[in-house]
């Protein structure tokens, strides 16, 4: 809990700046924007692909594996067959004002289905509320670390649930009912121009104010460094959950012009 903590703590203070306390409004002004501009690119990978093998289904087979793998993917590093990385985070840093927030809904609401969370990474604006439910029919929770710290259960089917998300930051979802290999990330947005690549690794941030930007791309990280012990909160059980490596991110300088567009792309590999 220590290292994500710490984490969350510093990926925090690259988004919202390191002089914001915990809790303070971001203070991004909302404006009307002449001549904006569009900063896309995207994310690929170079280099061989790192072999990252399943995770054993160990709880509720039937409703978690109904096809029998066995195992599960954990999600936290998905290639395209064009090299593109899917799921990396790519947001300017420090911006002041801008465009009013139009973050994508599907990334506001979560669905817990066949033990897994949809979507795997979530964009929530700052003070705006995210929506939760579960399809499945077995106790699930939500448990969040970071900036929001949650414990919600979900003892009945397609019931939502919401919570405001008051604090901007980076948030570690998992199960804390025995299905351990559950995992998703999301970011409380400070202002709206965050995008999340597809699976052929591309972005784009639109209605850009023209000027200078650092542009960040961030990734959750995809090794998995070992296990750790802890307990089925239903059936008080010991279970191993996996340990992943921390986040990584990549930093571009870019200029906008008026009603241009600007190309930013990012080569990312295991080195």
């Amino acid at each position: 809990m220590f290292r994500a903590a710490v984490v969350a703590i510093s990926v925090g203070m690259l988004l919202t700046g390191a002089g914001k306390a915990a809790g303070q409004n971001s203070g991004y002004q909302v404006v009307s924007v002449a001549n904006g501009g569009i900063i896309k690119g995207t994310v690929r990978w170079s280099g061989p692909e790192p072999h990252l093998g399943g995770f054993p289904i160990t709880k509720d087979p039937q409703i978690c594996d109904p096809d029998s793998h066995k195992t599960r993917d954990l999600e936290r590093l998905v290639i395209g067959p064009q090299g593109g990385v899917a799921n990396t985070v790519v947001f300017i840093k420090n911006i002041s004002s801008g465009k009013a927030f139009d973050l994508p809904p599907s990334r506001r609401s979560l669905d817990q289905h066949l033990c897994r969370y949809e979507p795997h990474i979530l964009l929530v604006p700052e003070h705006a509320a995210l929506q939760m439910k579960s399809s499945d029919a077995t106790l699930h929770t939500i448990h969040m670390e970071g900036a929001a710290t949650y414990n919600l259960p979900f003892p009945f089917q397609n019931q939502t649930v919401t919570r405001d998300m008051n604090t901007a930051g980076l948030v570690n979802l998992k199960c804390n009912g025995g299905h351990v290999w559950m995992n998703a990330e999301m970011f409380v947005a400070p202002h709206p121009y965050y995008a999340v690549t597809d699976e052929s690794g591309a972005f784009q941030l639109t209605d850009v104010p023209p000027g200078d930007y650092e542009i960040v791309a961030w990734h959750e990280g995809w090794q998995v460094l070992g296990r750790q012990a802890t307990f089925d909160v239903l059936t008080e059980k010991r279970v191993e959950r996996p340990i992943f490596s921390d986040p990584r991110t990549w930093e571009k300088s870019v200029n906008v012009g008026g009603n241009a567009t600007a190309v930013v792309n990012f080569v990312i590999s295991a080195k």
